[in-house]
């Protein structure tokens, strides 16, 4: 669920033969691990003997790590060679991936999950900085949108392998696949990418300007990202508990077609930049959160076709308004673009953490009902942010 960009930095010949499809797959094989576990949370519950807060924290403590290397990568990682740090990145994630096979508490599986964000986050950053750097202005359009279409993919298609996978083989099958595929994307990577050296101009610029990464409307932009993802961690972690039980009652293979409600993001989602600029990124993002606000609606309703639609409509709108508002950093930064992107995306999955913790215990506490109203209060917040950045 996440988009960035990246300034334009001598455009390097030997990259031209990287492709949208390259780009869609990389962003496919890096972030396939991120959310894919959501989908088995009612059995993990049932394996660790723990309740819907604590499984669902366990799960999205992803997010903390993707949300300190983010930060990190982006600020101190601009000289690494961007072909080698991706390749390295995703097969140092096949030894947290294969590990939570065997992780015998919670803890050590909260651990593990911290690593592979590590793991993503360093070559998600990477990525979007090769892209930025390696390729002329006129290809990096094209380039963002793959890697968008990458990454909605990666959340139906992860979700629906480990769905899947547990519901035929059981859970420690999940990350033994997950471990074969960060392997099979590491070689995806280092064959598709060339040249990406990185450098001390690169290093540099992750410090240029820092104090401008800490401007009013930056701030609140920051503030928008940690509530979308609070909020689209609160419905996918969840809803797989209401999905399960009565009155729904569906099967572990049951719940994995569900995930097919990603399939309209992937088209939808990369028409964002498109609306951005031709009506203002205040629409894009106001309007994307209010069919997330109408989706959310559906999902109080103890039919499955009405959540199955409220799923999609969250979908969208929360990947619609991701789009939009990563597109705002960059336009809002200025000379500071690295360490405002680190910042954002700390804020960003942040709020995915915090998300996890807080809607658990509301949902162990208070019921669905009560869940759904506190991640409608955040997407209120958000949209009133994003309302005050659009009037600047």
């Amino acid at each position: 669920m996440t988009r960035d960009a990246a300034p334009a930095q001598n455009p390097d010949a030997a990259a031209a033969s990287v492709g949208p499809v390259a780009v869609a797959m990389v962003a496919f094989f890096t972030l396939v691990d991120l959310f894919a576990a959501q989908a088995i949370l009612p059995v993990l519950a049932r394996m660790y003997h723990a309740g819907p807060a604590s499984v669902g924290v366990a799960v999205n403590a992803s997010t903390a790590g993707m949300a300190v290397g983010a930060f990190l990568t982006a600020l101190l990682g601009g000289a690494l060679d961007r072909r080698k740090g991706v390749a390295l990145s995703l097969v140092l994630l096949t030894v947290p991936s294969a590990l939570l096979a065997f992780a015998p508490n919670l803890l050590i599986f909260s651990l593990l999950r911290v690593a592979q964000g590590l793991c993503m986050s360093c070559a998600f950053t990477l990525t979007l900085a090769y892209l930025g750097e390696a390729l002329a202005p006129e290809r990096q359009t094209t380039a963002f949108a793959a890697y968008i279409t990458g990454n909605v993919a990666s959340n139906l298609v992860g979700r629906l392998i480990s769905s899947w996978t547990a519901g035929m083989f059981g859970a420690p099958a999940v990350f033994i696949t997950f471990a074969a595929l960060n392997l099979a994307g590491a070689a995806f990577a280092w064959a598709s990418f060339k040249g990406g050296k990185g450098g001390a101009a690169s290093a540099a610029m992750g410090m240029t300007g820092i104090g401008g990464a800490f401007t009013r409307p930056l701030l609140a932009v920051y503030g928008i990202g940690f509530c979308i993802l609070f909020a689209f961690i609160g419905v996918f972690s969840y809803v797989n508990f209401v999905l399960m039980h009565a009155p729904l009652s569906l099967g572990m293979m049951s719940l994995g077609a569900v995930y097919f409600v990603f399939a309209p993001s992937i088209v939808a989602t990369p028409v964002a930049g498109l609306v951005a600029r031709r009506f203002g990124p205040g629409y894009g993002l106001i309007g994307g959160l209010g069919v997330a606000l109408i989706g959310l609606w559906l999902l109080a309703q103890p039919a499955l076709a009405a959540v199955i639609l409220g799923l999609v409509l969250v979908g969208l709108g929360t990947f619609f308004a991701q789009a939009t508002t990563t597109g705002l950093v960059g336009k809002l930064a200025g000379a500071a673009r690295g360490p405002a992107n680190g910042l954002y995306l700390a804020a960003y999955f942040s709020g995915g953490l915090v998300g996890a913790a807080v809607l658990g215990s509301v949902f162990e506490t208070f019921g669905w009902i009560a869940c759904l109203e506190l991640i409608a209060v955040a997407l209120v917040l958000a949209a009133a942010l994003g309302v005050s950045v659009a009037r600047r």
